[in-house]
């Protein structure tokens, strides 16, 4: 078998990992890249062989306590030759003793659970042209006038570790809207659509209740005037769902969110839409 060299990314090649994420179907945002090399640089591996790209790979250290993987692919014409266990290991060691998360597709999910993943709630997929929702609330506001303090305290309660950075990076890329509802001067809900390799997607979306993530949600698709829209959504979160449904969208994609081992507690039930299946 041909060897394969394992390395870091440089930060604009997370590019290629992002493009090949694309060709399997999972539709990044336009800047996603460009986020993620945000958070931790050293995380994104990619082996090469013969010098061309034969796999890539995310591990990021969010802190001391938590890491998330995602990127995982190897090139089509090479699988089934034990490049894809290099990598992923690799990324485990980088990974050191934090607990990780990911977010597995269906046919991956018992190879996950072989690996010392265990299976924490399903997220699915949303897509489609949404049906007309009403008129925006009068509580809305742009995302960037909202302080990030208050954003990013609000998504520590929602996520397994700070990621303050990238929220930032999130929220003020290129082509990215962000709506926000205040309710009695606090954040009751808040999201964010940016546009993909098709149509848009809306993540995270975060609120209190369903009438509060309507909201922005009739915000966000404002903004997006049209056309095709996907949401990932935590299937426990029945309100969520229900939202998705209304809105005539379809089930297009699965994934289970899986961890290694105990995370600090998330207000699961706030979230309305995942940031990304690729950083969580």
């Amino acid at each position: 078998m041909t060897s394969m060299t394992i390395r870091t990314m440089r930060p604009e090649e997370i590019a290629i990992a992002v493009d090949w994420a694309a060709a399997e179907g999972w539709n990044p945002g336009l800047t996603d890249a460009a986020c993620f090399a945000t958070v931790d640089p050293e995380g994104f591996l990619i082996g090469e062989i013969d010098g061309a790209p034969a796999a890539t790979i995310s591990c990021v250290n969010y802190d001391d306590n938590f890491a998330f993987l995602g990127c995982y692919i190897v090139r089509e014409d090479l699988r089934g030759r034990g490049h894809g266990l290099a990598i992923w290991n690799a990324a485990i060691a980088h990974a050191g003793a934090r607990v990780i998360g990911l977010d597995g597709v269906v046919a991956q999910q018992a190879n996950y659970v072989r690996s010392g993943f265990a299976f924490a709630y399903p997220n699915v997929r949303y897509g489609g042209s949404a049906a007309a929702l009403g008129s925006a609330n009068a509580g809305i506001v742009a995302l960037a006038d909202v302080p990030f303090a208050a954003i990013a305290a609000d998504d520590a309660t929602l996520f397994p570790a700070p990621r303050a950075a990238f929220l930032r990076a999130w929220i003020d890329a290129p082509g990215h809207v962000g709506r926000a509802l205040m309710r009695d001067g606090r954040l009751a809900a808040w999201g964010v659509i940016r546009p993909c390799r098709t149509g848009r997607k809306i993540g995270p979306l975060v609120a209190d209740d369903r009438t509060a993530a309507e909201a922005v949600l009739a915000a966000l698709l404002a903004e997006a005037g049209g056309g095709e829209v996907f949401v990932d959504v935590p299937a426990v979160n029945r309100e969520a769902v229900a939202l998705a449904r209304d809105l005539e969208l379809e089930p297009v994609f699965e994934t289970a969110r899986m961890y290694t081992g105990p995370i600090a507690p998330v207000r699961i039930e706030r979230v309305f839409g995942v940031t990304s299946f690729e950083l969580g």
